[in-house]
């Protein structure tokens, strides 16, 4: 168990927060040439999905740094 007491840290709680994160992938892996597709992806690559959550990642922190500037 993490320290907020749930058992896995990566599970979103908000159903529309899920529909945006994967609305979000499909978008960065088109923008990639990653053919990304609903349900299983496990022809792709480890580099591939990587390359798609990493640029998530860049993008949320950007989303938030922006956030921040604006208060």
């Amino acid at each position: 168990m993490n320290q907020s007491g749930s058992q896995s840290g990566n599970r979103v709680n908000v159903p529309e927060a899920r529909a945006a994160l994967d609305n979000m992938k499909f978008e960065i892996a088109r923008e990639l040439g990653i053919n990304f597709k609903q349900g299983y992806n496990g022809d792709l690559t480890s580099r591939e999905n990587g390359y798609v959550g990493g640029y998530m990642v860049k993008r949320l922190i950007e989303q938030a740094e922006k956030q921040m500037a604006g208060k």
